[in-house]
């Protein structure tokens, strides 16, 4: 049941009874946890979440992108259930990325799929190393600016102890989106609330590393083009204006696709999860064929 009381549709369920496989790897002295679902040794999609997001902003979606090919999802260096480190690096991240790809048994280069600044992470292996991927999916990630997380975060967590709740309850009332939208399905909400908190001294507290978060800057980036064909997916009530959009154009190449979601939010998963799907979807058979 939801927080507001209203029952879950079947096919959000029926998801997430289809959990994946838990997996860890190490990379450069920090343990990476992951999820794969789907047959393994075959080709696949690696999904990459937002800054102070985790692998389960994917659970609901995984399951449906998982029935012809390998899916992995990852908690990047300092999120969710993976260590933290003293600093984090976009190269870093990539690094974690190709090896959740590689010990989650997907065959051949994988295609990634970013979201805000895991959509950045893409952008940047896409540049690093394009040989080592078959394409990148990239939903509302602002690659020339700073992520609303980042902003967030320069604003106020890294300088500020990091909170904790007295009670489990306490902290779910708390959570928000950032930016926050207009729309999210409250199960999905709970579901993914639920997931990112952990018991610390003195109650609960958030799973991402407060204090070194927001700290890579995406300008970096600039100049750059994509080495491997792209699909951006741009929300319509999401974080890249049409300026922002004019600037990046020319970083993804002449055959990009550029897609508008409709009445998407900056957080697809939480509003338009099975257009998000669709989207992924349509590309990847595109693409295939």
């Amino acid at each position: 049941m939801s927080i507001d009381d209203r029952p879950a549709p079947h096919w959000f369920t029926d998801a997430l009874a289809q959990p994946g496989a838990e997996g860890r790897v190490e990379v450069d002295g920090a343990t990476i946890v992951y999820r794969a679902w789907g047959e393994p040794d075959t080709p696949g999609i690696v999904l990459i979440h937002g800054g102070m997001a985790h692998l389960h902003w994917w659970d609901h979606i995984a399951p449906f992108l998982a029935t012809d090919r390998r899916v992995v999802a990852l908690d990047l260096g300092g999120h969710g259930d993976s260590e933290r480190r003293d600093d984090y690096r976009f190269e870093q991240f990539i690094d974690e990325v190709l090896a959740v790809a590689r010990a989650g048994r997907i065959a051949g280069p994988p295609v990634l799929v970013g979201h805000s600044m895991g959509g950045i992470v893409a952008y940047a292996a896409a540049v690093r190393c394009p040989e080592e991927l078959d394409g990148i999916v990239v939903f509302d990630s602002p690659i020339r600016d700073l992520t609303p997380e980042e902003r967030e975060l320069r604003a106020s967590q890294t300088t500020h102890t990091p909170r904790v709740y007295p009670s489990l309850d306490d902290a779910l009332a708390r959570y928000r989106l950032v930016p926050a939208q207009d729309h999210a399905e409250p199960y999905i909400v709970e579901h993914i609330a639920r997931l990112s908190l952990t018991e610390v001294d003195g109650g609960w507290g958030w799973k991402f590393d407060h204090l070194r978060m927001g700290r890579s800057d995406s300008r970096s980036l600039d100049g750059t083009t994509a080495g491997t064909r792209v699909a951006f997916f741009r929300s319509e009530n999401g974080i890249v204006d049409d300026e922002l959009m004019a600037r990046m154009r020319p970083m993804f190449g002449p055959d990009a696709w550029i897609v508008e979601l409709p009445e998407a939010g900056h957080h697809p998963m939480f509003d338009q999860p099975l257009a998000m799907v669709t989207g992924i979807r349509t590309v990847l058979a595109a693409w295939r064929r």
